[in-house]
């Protein structure tokens, strides 16, 4: 099973947003963080706060935040509301033609694994995905200029 980019960009989005509980963050930070054009995340940005995952604020100190707490939000339910097709075959998709279809076990086969598959990611929540904030901060800000700021009271001679 192979997921969307645009389900990959989501669960990237929610991650971000979930190690940074204290600031809202801005599409542009999540843009430079992945390096994923912006314009893309605009439209997961805008389905994630449709659909409760995240809080959306305008205006000068806005940007986003988790709409719930990471430990509320579903893994499996994120990917359902997001992925456009699960049909892995042809049989599983409207207007199937496949001639064999009636005879063949392969579609049962692939429910079944389908099923396991999101059962799966059913039992995991974001709070699962970002257990080590720290370290996931980190891994984001490779790249990120970082100020060098001298502790008060010393001068550099």
């Amino acid at each position: 099973m192979k997921l969307t980019d645009y389900t990959d960009y989501s669960l990237r989005v929610l991650i971000y947003v979930a190690v940074h509980p204290d600031e809202p963050i801005t599409i542009q930070q999540i843009s430079d963080a992945f390096g994923i054009p912006k314009n893309h995340l605009v439209k997961i940005v805008q389905n994630l706060g449709q659909r409760g995952y995240l809080l959306t604020m305008r205006g000068r100190s806005g940007g986003v935040r988790l709409g719930r707490p990471a430990v509320e939000i579903n893994i499996g339910e994120v990917v359902r509301a997001t992925e456009p097709d699960f049909g892995v075959v042809e049989c599983f998709r409207d207007g199937n033609r496949c001639v064999i279809t009636r005879a063949c076990g392969l579609r049962g086969i692939l429910h079944q694994a389908l099923r396991a598959y999101l059962d799966v990611l059913d039992g995991y929540s974001l709070q699962d995905l970002v257990e080590r904030p720290a370290a996931l901060r980190r891994s984001l800000s490779v790249g990120i200029p970082v100020m060098d700021i001298k502790p008060a009271g010393r001068k550099s001679r």
